[in-house]
């Protein structure tokens, strides 16, 4: 089952270029929006070309971001993937 979403990532940038996600925005399963801050994260962006334990490739410039979000009081832990070339954001988790 491929645990892939597309979602709306509001994030903020350093005066160093540095990427800070800040929250995601995505549909549930009714077509409503949720929005969810991003408590916590963790740029593994540079560390090399791999395959990510969620089954993402991704190069040493692929934007990723380990991160945790607080869903119905429980902390869940996804991952955030920059695609520049076609301008999306995906999650997994």
């Amino acid at each position: 089952m491929d645990k892939r979403r597309h979602v709306d990532v509001i994030c903020q940038h350093t005066a160093e270029g540095k990427v800070i996600p800040l929250r995601i925005r995505l549909t549930d399963e009714d077509g409503q929006w949720q929005i969810y801050n991003i408590k916590e994260y963790k740029d593994v962006s540079h560390m090399g070309t791999r395959n990510m334990p969620d089954g993402m490739y991704i190069t040493n410039t692929t934007p990723a971001f380990e991160c945790k979000i607080r869903v119905f009081d429980c902390i869940r832990r996804i991952r955030l993937y920059y695609d520049a070339a076609e301008m999306i954001w995906t999650m997994t988790g």
